[in-house]
């Protein structure tokens, strides 16, 4: 279920949750009509909330909550990076809440969710297991539980995974997914984390099969692609500066050879931008061969050459990124060609 919860909330609502204690320092913290209010880091106490604004039954469990906003932490100046870390930042936030007899069920469909985005991006990625620290939340019995479900379901998810003993938050045990860039830096992006404290802490529950017991849901907090800023600056390292079609801000430059061919190459432009496209057209008075070199360098997919030829037939003349070669087709075909690179992610 996507939801979108408010981008601040009382200073009552962190103190419930514990970050005014463990995390003001990196938050926005200002003063309305002599109250305090914090811009939100994180969702998961908005979510918490909404959790708890009915009665909740055992059989609405697993509730997915999904919330792609926007997130304020007050980063150290000098720890600001980039894109790779900022103050203001999106991230495809989603929280589960569940029983701990599904925990192993849905840590298995976020990894394997994990990998299907991940596969699209053409990333490989490590997974650990971080286990009880020395402080920690909750009985050990619980602990024990959790870590076994999350083994299983990496076990059963079946890539290489190793374990971290007593790196896990001291609400819970959590899976640290870390991907590469092109300079093999590493950074974690998705996140996958078991949490008891929340619940306890906004006091959830649902009701079990038998109505008169009330039980506590366990939360999990996921995240695929993390900050998309982030995300983002990775991106652009893996693919180095070459988009594929389907992400390129720059997925077609149309270059008539001569004034004459314009009017063609404007029509064609409106075509392909109207079937939902990023095309552009350059319509100055450079040489044909320059107007193709500069779309070379500016990293368009597919440079689309016409001339008085492909006017009169409403053809196009074809030209690949990186690719010497050309080949002329109709507008209709390229318009499918251009489907298929989408929905192949290519």
């Amino acid at each position: 279920m996507q939801v979108w919860s408010p981008n601040m909330y009382n200073m009552q609502l962190w103190e419930t949750s514990g970050h005014a204690a463990n995390y003001k320092e990196n938050m926005f913290v200002f003063e309305i009509e002599k109250q305090e209010f914090g811009l939100k880091p994180m969702n998961c106490p908005g979510h918490c909330l909404i959790f708890d604004h009915r009665v909740r039954s055992y059989r609405e469990l697993p509730l997915r909550l999904a919330d792609f906003g926007v997130l304020h932490r007050n980063e150290a100046s000098g720890a600001l990076t980039g894109l790779t870390r900022v103050r203001r930042f999106q991230q495809d936030d989603a929280h589960i809440f569940c029983r701990e007899s599904q925990i192993k069920d849905e840590v298995k469909g976020v990894l394997e969710f994990i990998s299907y985005v991940y596969k699209i991006f053409g990333f490989t990625f490590e997974l650990k297991l971080s286990t009880r620290p020395e402080k920690y939340l909750g009985d050990i019995e619980t602990w024990v539980k959790a870590e076994t479900a999350l083994s299983e379901a990496l076990n059963e998810h079946g890539k290489p995974w190793e374990i971290n003993e007593g790196d896990g938050a001291f609400y819970g045990p959590k899976i640290d997914i870390s991907v590469s860039d092109a300079m093999k830096r590493k950074f974690q992006c998705a996140t996958l984390q078991l949490d008891f404290q929340l619940p306890q802490r906004f006091n959830l529950s649902y009701s079990a099969e038998d109505e008169s017991k009330r039980e506590r849901p366990v939360m999990i907090h996921r995240a695929i692609l993390g900050s998309v800023e982030r995300m983002f600056a990775i991106l652009l390292e893996h693919f180095k500066g070459k988009w594929p079609f389907w992400l390129s801000p720059r997925q077609a430059m149309v270059c008539p050879v001569s004034d004459k061919s314009q009017s063609y190459a404007l029509k064609l432009r409106e075509q392909i931008h109207d079937t939902g496209y990023y095309v552009d057209v350059d319509t100055s008075d450079r040489t044909i061969q320059k107007k193709v070199r500069e779309a070379q360098v500016a990293q368009y997919n597919y440079i689309l050459v016409v001339g008085e030829a492909e006017a009169t037939s409403g053809q196009v003349s074809v030209r690949v990124r990186d690719k010497p070669d050309h080949q002329v087709m109709t507008v209709d075909v390229l318009l499918a060609h251009f489907k298929d690179m989408v929905a192949s992610f290519k």
